[in-house]
């Protein structure tokens, strides 16, 4: 058993001195508030959080920072992300995923959600092991010391009323839901493992095919792309005569285990089907920052009932704490007023586990998961913070100690890998060395 000391740390009831946290066998076995330290506790300074969850990603993004000059719509970004893609091998994916996987951590984060969608060979001719794609990340992680949520990810289409797919878009597809799911299944779970399943959109999965993929996913999460851009809705609208949101409803797409990330543009009756179905939504605010998607109606939507959660999606920027103050600050600027999130409903977006299949982490109680995460409160950006408003001050650089079920990732702001920049610049330049 270990025994951390925790200058502060979030408990249930917000943030709380000197709290002892006892673990053992990858569980919090014991907490206990306004505790002395005793010999033999590993000391965390600052504030401990607990893990926290990065619900979207795509990990091969990530060799697009920096690298997309000029202006231009998310559609013209959109066919710079797609020329990378059709580069990508898996010995490429493994080498880039465990480096972007480790940044995240660095940053606290404890679990991800990953998007897949580059599942095959050029021209969508299948590798030797159909999942060869999956399993370079499902080994990117486990060798980056975060938990996975691999989001598998159903794409067949170019569009709302079919279309054909681009010579890149070949490699996202199965050709049939069908395909898709019997590949799906060969994959297994393994300790820190989930396998969830995702409709890419409406654009990309026809609407005949989503109950087959929805019912393929019972049981596991599920994740949709929703309304991130207008034209995704007018296109939608045009050949459906409904909203994306509609139509993933009444399709039995919608539900408890289901998460509709980005969801922006949306109307009143969307946001209340969403509510209504107890789907969760999670927010990209970086991303959709940077690529001028729009902020999303994120406080109406908890307000209705919503469970929010956040990811960095395309990683222009691994930073959960600027995930969250983008959130409440979009907020502000829509509204006028400041506060629109209290300090426990951010905790709760940084934390969001649930929608990723990991009930058991997120908290900082017995029996959780043992994910801890210790923040400097004495930086440059943090001294004199409240704990309690530390969320809203912090950054990724100020995360000292990351622990994930138990072992400790990250030490005094070390990661386990050694240099993690030299690890991202290592794999990414020999994808730009091949245009």
């Amino acid at each position: 058993m270990t025994t951390y000391w925790c200058e502060h740390a979030w408990l249930s009831g917000g943030a709380a001195a000197s709290v002892r946290v006892a673990v053992a066998d990858g569980r919090i076995s014991g907490v206990a508030a306004g505790a002395a330290p005793a010999p033999g506790d590993v000391r965390l300074g600052g504030l401990v959080l607990p893990g926290l969850a990065n619900g979207h990603s795509h990990a091969f993004h990530r060799a697009l920072r920096g690298r997309t000059p000029g202006g231009g719509s998310f559609w013209a970004w959109r066919g710079q992300m797609y020329a990378l893609a059709g580069r990508l091998t898996p010995d490429d994916y493994l080498a880039l995923a465990r480096a972007v996987y480790a940044e995240m951590a660095l940053a606290g984060t404890t679990c991800v959600g990953e998007f897949h969608y580059l599942h095959h060979g050029a021209g969508g001719t299948p590798y030797a092991d159909p999942n060869a794609m999956g399993e370079a990340l499902v080994q990117a992680a486990a060798e980056a010391g975060v938990r996975l949520t691999l989001l598998d990810t159903c794409y067949l289409s170019a569009g709302p009323g079919g279309g054909e797919l681009d010579p890149v878009q070949q490699r996202f597809s199965d050709g049939d839901p069908d395909r898709w799911a019997a590949r799906v299944e060969r994959l297994r779970e393994r300790p820190g493992l989930r396998i969830g399943a995702a409709v890419h959109s409406v654009r990309a999965v026809p609407r005949e095919h989503l109950t087959t993929v929805a019912a393929a996913a019972r049981g596991r999460p599920l994740h949709v792309h929703v309304s991130e851009q207008p034209a995704e809705n007018d296109t939608c609208r045009s050949v459906h005569g409904a909203t994306p949101t509609t139509v993933l409803a009444e399709e039995g797409v919608l539900g408890p285990g289901t998460t509709a990330v980005h969801a922006i543009h949306l109307t009143a009756d969307d946001v209340a089907t969403l509510a209504g179905s107890g789907t969760a939504v999670c927010a990209c605010p970086s991303t959709e920052a940077d690529l001028g998607d729009g902020i999303g109606p994120f406080r109406q939507l908890a307000d209705a009932g919503c469970a929010l959660l956040l990811g960095s999606d395309s990683h222009a920027v691994v930073d959960p704490f600027a995930e969250v103050r983008l959130l409440e600050g979009h907020e502000r600027l829509r509204s006028g007023e400041r506060g629109r999130f209290s300090a426990a409903e951010l905790v709760a977006a940084l934390t969001g586990h649930d929608a990723l299949g990991w009930p058991d982490a997120g908290r900082t109680e017995v029996g959780a998961r043992a994910d801890l995460v210790a923040v400097d409160l004495a930086s440059p950006r943090t001294a004199g913070t409240a704990p309690d408003q530390a969320v809203l001050a912090a950054a990724a650089s100020d995360v000292r100690t990351v622990v994930v079920d138990g072992r400790v990732v990250v030490d005094q702001g070390r990661h386990r890998l050694g240099d993690v920049g030299r690890l991202l610049a290592e794999a990414v330049a020999p994808l730009w060395a091949a245009r």
